[in-house]
């Protein structure tokens, strides 16, 4: 994972645009701004002008991105309009497709704007499709949506029941020499260790980000996708010996080769702790 991508994305509702700055003051390394599921349809235009208002005043003082309304919504026209004129003015990072399921559907999107794209995917025909989605260049990064995949398969949104699903995000988006995946919301907003859990799993499987609801969820966010002083301290160890070359050696009584000394890069690019910075 790059150490200059985001590892925290908040949600910050469209209707709610004086939150932007405060997101990104709390620690939010980027935010996303909603225009989907946090509007409410009757509430969609009043809220998409109010966002036009507020992108025309000025940048935000970080990575802001836009989830916009799903392909084939009645608010998808008027949502790329926004896009087109925020992204002359250079107001927007990217653009968030909700209920991403294929190639086709960021190629939509991208026929109307050169700005990178992140793929919510969240059914189970995207994640079928995942090979697909991953070959679209525009392609900034894929997230996956937890809710909504599990209403589509009928189960429970738990680690348990989508294991297979985040795997597979994880799998495709590496063959595809893809940046690391976002991983799904954590519903949970008055206890930090169940976020902080969360996160330190989604790092264990692979993914390089998470999705948060709430600026109480950043900081557990970013202590979770941190590597632990025991990790770094092995990585120091590796790096250290490698120094001596990249071949087979041992270290603490463990054998590390080229792999073994590449995951240890990968490790110190985690850290330290983003929060603390």
């Amino acid at each position: 994972m790059s150490p200059t991508l985001p590892v925290s994305y908040l949600f910050v509702p469209a209707a709610r645009c004086e939150r932007i700055g405060k997101a990104f003051a709390a620690g939010a390394q980027a935010v996303i701004v909603d225009l989907e599921d946090a509007i409410d349809p009757e509430h969609k235009d009043a809220a998409r002008a109010q966002l036009a208002g507020h992108l025309r005043e000025g940048a935000g003082p970080g990575a802001t991105w836009l989830r916009i309304n799903a392909l084939g919504t009645p608010w998808f026209a008027a949502d790329m309009a926004l896009v087109a004129e925020a992204a002359q003015l250079g107001r927007l990072a990217g653009v968030m497709l909700p209920k991403t399921e294929s190639r086709q559907d960021l190629a939509a999107v991208q026929a109307q704007t050169d700005l990178p794209l992140i793929a919510l995917v969240e059914s189970a025909r995207g994640i079928v499709n995942l090979a697909d989605i991953a070959q679209h260049p525009g392609l900034h990064r894929m997230a996956f949506g937890s809710a909504d995949l599990a209403r589509d398969l009928g189960c429970e949104d738990s680690w348990d029941t989508l294991t297979h699903a985040r795997q597979a995000m994880v799998l495709h988006c590496a063959a595809a020499r893809l940046s690391a995946p976002i991983d799904g919301v954590s519903f949970v907003l008055d206890q930090a260790e169940p976020v902080r859990q969360d996160a330190a799993r989604a790092a264990r499987h692979g993914f390089g980000a998470k999705l948060c609801i709430h600026p109480a969820q950043l900081p557990p966010t970013h202590e979770g996708f941190a590597p632990s002083a025991a990790q770094l301290q092995w990585a120091t160890a590796v790096l250290a010996a490698a120094e001596n070359g990249s071949g087979a050696q041992r270290v603490a009584g463990q054998m590390i080769d080229r792999p073994v000394i590449e995951r240890a890069r990968q490790l110190m690019a985690r850290g330290p702790d983003p929060s603390s910075t």
